[in-house]
């Protein structure tokens, strides 16, 4: 009888031992296999302050992903070191109340990285995209701005805003059909220096379409270059555009639109543009959900952006979500500690029940690394089918998973909000986003990093339950057995 049929013979010959040890290991395994698969689930969420207008995709930039990177690129530094790193500026700042540190980003650190935008405008059913700048603050020098008169003008920057489009007819302002030509016509791609102005700016200056009008770096007004766009159009709005900021600068009146390249002249910026959105327009509306997996295939730098579409849908990963991967990362140790323990345990409770076994084999002569290479092969039978059952069954434990671990750091966020209201600033538009779906994958990757992980924790487990009878002779266990 070889070694093989005799390992059969005992799994079959005690049932329970074998069903407990066959119940352990698939359980592990599918704790390990949900903990690995839910550091990489796709997150969807919506938000209903961003939406992709019609049948198209928007991209913005993931901002917890911008954290990260700057982070990185942080602790990398000298402590106590100034300057630019990377396009994150570290300035010490000295105050009555001692010295304080001021973090920023350039624009070439945060912009959409036109390769890649031009990577999934050349995906198949995209008919157009638009690029738009941040709304960028720049100083008004040959007109008048508008302003509440009864507002104390202290505290605002005293600008009107930009916001640069390579097709103006794309703009989100546009396809939502808040804003319209009321004379002359929009901005396109092979506009150079053009800008279209609100009603309401023009009636003020009493500008119009053909009149030119110049701006420069709000923070050197004296001394910066004065650049010049020429009228192309007077806009109208159905409502007044939400502001970004607080304060006249960026109220709807002061949003001056204008081709791709002038807002980053205009500021005087030395870093390049700044690219805040990205919008995709779909041909064939039938087609949206093949797109969109087309889109997603584009092989860019995913973690930096989010990819929204007209419903405010937004697919993340789960290393942009909050702390996720971290939290399952946690869980995978966690899994792994316990797992040795009881695989211990079991294997402990397998030995002593096989005591008398084990006494008459060594008493036979049989050499102790050949009892226990028997007693393995046993357990790897068992783990095996167990692995295989975890398996098939992994996809669906893997997301109930990862659900559950999103619903929790869900509940955290809006906790730490509620603890946080009041005592820190937010935005003029705060972005509250809700998850509408975890997905999660198995993939063949994950099965072997699985398979390998339990098959270690047995052998583990079985030489360590092992010693206790390793270190007895045959006389010392028919001792104890009598």
């Amino acid at each position: 009888m070889n070694s093989f049929q005799m390992a059969w013979r005992s799994v079959i010959r005690k049932p329970v031992k074998s069903i407990l040890l066959f119940f352990v290991v698939l359980i592990i395994s599918l704790f390990f296999l949900s903990g690995m698969a839910s550091r990489n689930a796709s997150i969807a969420t919506q938000n209903k302050t961003k939406q992709a207008v019609g049948a198209g995709f928007l991209m913005e930039a993931n901002e917890e992903n911008k954290r990260d990177r700057a982070d990185e690129i942080l602790a990398k530094k000298t402590a106590g070191e100034e300057g630019n790193f990377d396009g994150v500026n570290v300035e010490k700042i000295k105050t009555e109340y001692g010295t304080s540190w001021s973090v920023s980003y350039d624009n070439s650190f945060q912009t959409l990285l036109i390769g890649d935008m031009e990577k999934i405008a050349a995906v198949s059913g995209i008919s157009e995209y638009n690029l738009t700048t941040a709304v960028t603050a720049v100083n008004p020098v040959d007109f008048s701005r508008i302003e509440d008169d009864d507002v104390d003008q202290s505290s605002d920057l005293l600008c009107v805003s930009l916001i640069g489009n390579k097709d103006m007819a794309l703009d989100a302002n546009v396809l939502s059909g808040n804003v319209t030509i009321k004379d002359g016509r929009m901005i396109t791609e092979e506009d150079v220096d053009v800008c279209v102005i609100s009603e309401e700016l023009a009636e003020k200056n009493n500008l119009s379409v053909g009149n030119r009008i110049q701006f420069n770096d709000r923070r050197d007004v004296e001394n910066s270059t004065v650049f010049a766009a020429e009228i192309v159009g007077i806009y109208t709005v159905q409502q007044k555009m939400t502001p970004v900021m607080a304060g006249d600068t960026f109220r709807s009146e002061n949003i001056i639109f204008t081709d791709l390249g002038f807002p980053e002249k205009a500021e005087g910026s030395t870093s390049g543009a700044l690219y805040e959105k990205a919008y995709f327009k779909v041909a064939d509306v039938n087609q949206y959900d093949e797109i969109k997996k087309e889109i997603q295939e584009v092989d860019i730098g995913w973690e930096r952006y989010d990819l929204i579409d007209n419903n405010g849908n937004i697919d993340k990963m789960s290393k942009n979500f909050n702390d996720l991967e971290r939290v399952s990362e946690i869980l995978v140790i966690v899994v792994a500690g316990a797992s040795l323990i009881i695989l211990f345990l079991v294997f402990i409770f397998w030995m002593k029940g096989r005591v008398q076994e084990i006494g008459i084999l060594l008493a036979l002569g049989t050499p102790k690394i050949k009892i226990f290479g028997q007693i393995l092969l046993e357990a790897f039978l068992i783990a095996t089918a167990a692995i295989f059952l975890s398996f098939m069954a992994a996809p669906a434990t893997s997301k109930i998973t990862a659900s559950y671990l999103v619903q929790q750091q869900v509940q955290q966020a809006d906790e730490q909000s509620v603890l946080e209201e009041g005592k820190v600033a937010k935005s003029a538009e705060d972005s509250e986003e809700t998850v509408t779906g975890v997905s999660v994958v198995v993939t063949p990757e994950l099965m072997l990093y699985d398979w390998f992980g339990v098959t270690l924790l047995v052998v583990i487990s079985v030489g360590a339950a092992g010693i206790l009878i390793a270190r007895k002779n045959p006389k010392d266990i028919f001792s104890e057995i009598s």
